[in-house]
């Protein structure tokens, strides 16, 4: 496509890809390619705004879908000390088909014997009609469902009054499940257990247990409980930025019955994954990584050791003495930070990363070019569709935001015929001047509007300077007080 066939940003396709996504870094992109197939480790050094939180949401695209669940599984002897589950796809599988052969048939109040219909509440017990169990008149006599007369003690009754009649009724609940036996097609005899169910579309029925699905329900409850910490449907991508100590390493959520039996919660449900146990066979993303602090060195530890147990990080919580020992962490980590900031990363887990994967440097400017002004048109058309609250641009509008970015390239990195990869603060002009054009009901983002925007859209510093004449006169002007020459205030008055 050439510039001159744009007449707006709808005509401009944008990739399915979000790797292709990423403008003027075409060199990184390459190597960010690689490193998701080679499931390899990255350094993205660079300022603020020229791709870096993009570029590694991107490459976890480009990653396998994971292949593991991890549960933490109950202790029965060791409560505190949860075992540590890892299932495939497979595995699941099988215990999905293995749960659903154990749900038994579930068939209308009608296709159950009558006795069975009337002890769980569906079946009238003086006329046969059957209704919904939470009924309790019958709607065709008229009658109490669950009063049952004794009509042979009434015919042999001497007293034929209210009072006989009154003692003469059967009252019971309904019951929410009922056991008996029939002959199976063998001839043999087997155990049958009708359960009064609520299904999904609110309509209550029976759900039929035979001898063979009941023997399964009974081993499969023998089995461990487990609660799924991490689930096979999960995203690739988790962005850790600013994590404190147990959003990124996990917790034990305190019980305040202390995990008891009967009223208190199993301290394997307490278990709370971290950050680098949800990026398992993903992507760990830090950006600002010198801000992490001490908090690197454990980064460090799961990145060697692909494994981080969970514990109880307040020592006042009732889960401060549970532990779920060698919770797998195996993700590609991705850290970011600006080049004034290197010095603040521990130099093992530089070394760890240089080791396993790769320091990149990202580039602030790609040079003036017909094929990087349709980059740049695109990125326009990305940012829209990124928005999606303001129209589309026309022509006119692409190039005032394309002479913009040669400008700043000029401006910020002493450079001239190129263009300026900060692309964060040209966004920020186009949402802008989208929201001009949103509140002059125009069709497309104009010209017009891309100079409105970048007239009010420039930052406190220029702003300050223009209206006093220095950034310093105008941070004076929160004291409330005039400076005199002598440097005493002077009041108001």
């Amino acid at each position: 496509m050439k510039f001159d066939e744009i007449e707006s940003t709808k005509d401009i396709p944008l990739s399915k890809d979000p790797i292709d996504w990423v403008i003027g870094q075409d060199h990184i992109v390459k190597i960010a390619k690689l490193a998701a197939k080679q499931r390899r480790h990255l350094l993205l050094v660079g300022p603020p705004g020229i791709g870096k939180s993009m570029l590694a949401q991107a490459l976890s695209v480009h990653l396998p879908k994971p292949k593991n669940q991890i549960s933490v599984v109950e202790n029965i002897r060791n409560p505190e000390r949860p075992l540590v589950e890892i299932q495939t796809i497979n595995d699941i599988k099988r215990e999905k088909k293995y749960a659903k052969e154990t749900r038994g048939k579930v068939v209308s109040p009608r296709n159950v014997p009558g006795f069975v219909a009337e002890r769980l509440g569906f079946r009238c017990v003086n006329c046969g009609t059957l209704s919904p169990a939470t009924r309790e008149i019958c709607p065709r006599c008229g009658g109490n469902k669950f009063n049952q007369i004794d009509r042979n003690l009434r015919s042999t009754s001497e007293f034929e009054d209210i009072i006989t009649e009154i003692f003469e009724i059967s009252m019971y609940e309904p019951e929410d499940e009922v056991h008996t036996t029939r002959v199976d097609s063998h001839g043999n005899e087997e155990l049958v257990i009708y359960q009064r169910i609520r299904c999904k579309d609110g309509i209550e029925r029976i759900r039929v247990l035979d001898q063979k699905t009941i023997y399964k329900l009974r081993q499969r409850k023998k089995t461990k409980r487990k609660n799924v910490i991490i689930p096979i449907k999960r995203k690739t991508f988790v962005h850790a930025t600013g994590a404190s100590e147990t959003e990124l390493l996990g917790d034990v959520r305190h019980d305040p019955y202390g995990g008891h039996p009967e009223i208190g919660i199993p301290p394997h449900r307490c278990v709370v994954p971290g950050a680098i146990h949800e990026a398992h066979e993903g992507v760990l993303f830090i950006d600002e990584l010198p801000h992490l602090g001490p908090l690197q060195n454990f980064i460090l530890t799961a990145m060697q050791e692909k494994k981080f147990s969970i514990v109880g990080r307040n020592p006042g919580s009732s889960g401060a003495s549970v532990k779920a020992e060698d919770v797998p962490c195996d993700f590609v980590f991705i850290g970011a930070c600006n080049i004034g900031e290197l010095k603040s990363i521990l130099p093992p887990l530089r070394s760890r990363i240089s080791g396993g994967g790769y320091e990149l440097l990202l580039n602030t400017t790609m040079e003036y070019s017909d094929v990087n002004k349709i980059s740049l048109a695109r990125f326009v058309a990305q940012e829209i569709k990124i928005d999606g609250k303001i129209p589309h641009a026309d022509r006119e509008a692409v190039e005032l935001i394309i002479d913009i970015a040669r400008k700043k390239a000029k401006v910020d990195e002493k450079t001239k015929k190129s263009f300026t990869l900060r692309l964060r603060d040209l966004g920020g002009v186009i949402r802008f001047a989208g929201d001009l054009a949103v509140g002059e009901g125009s069709e497309f983002i104009e010209k017009k509007h891309i100079g409105a925007a970048i007239k009010h859209a420039k930052p406190i510093e220029y702003q300050l300077k223009e209206r006093y004449g220095s950034i310093w006169k105008g941070s004076g002007k929160d004291e409330g007080i005039e400076q005199e020459g002598d440097g005493v205030g002077r009041s108001y008055r």
